[in-house]
């Protein structure tokens, strides 16, 4: 089995602690992702540029969330570039309105 990229993994861990309204910072993510701790200034470099993502909200110093109106992009990105199977992003994106117009493509 291939591993993730640091990106999918951080990925993987905001969508397993996601709940609205409640950013998450830098280090406990970086703590709870499935990353080596040689990993860490990639993780530091990769959740920069997360705060930029279309489907992350910026909170500045408290962190960062995922972006709920912006679900069919994260959505997008898990299937794309971290090559989960559109089973596992539906179950875990359950609060995505736009499944039955989202185009895999």
């Amino acid at each position: 089995m291939e591993k993730p990229s640091v990106k999918c993994a951080l990925l993987a861990a905001m969508i397993a602690k996601h709940r609205w309204g409640t950013p998450i910072d830098q280090e406990h993510l970086l703590a709870i992702a499935a990353i080596e701790q040689h990993a860490y200034p990639t993780a530091r470099e990769v959740f920069a540029t997360l705060r930029s993502a279309e489907y992350i909200t910026n909170k500045g110093n408290r962190g960062i969330e995922l972006n709920n109106s912006e679900f069919g992009a994260l959505a997008d990105t898990l299937y794309h570039e971290c090559h989960w199977e559109a089973f596992e992003i539906k179950s875990r994106l359950k609060h995505y309105e736009g499944w039955s117009q989202h185009d895999w493509a």
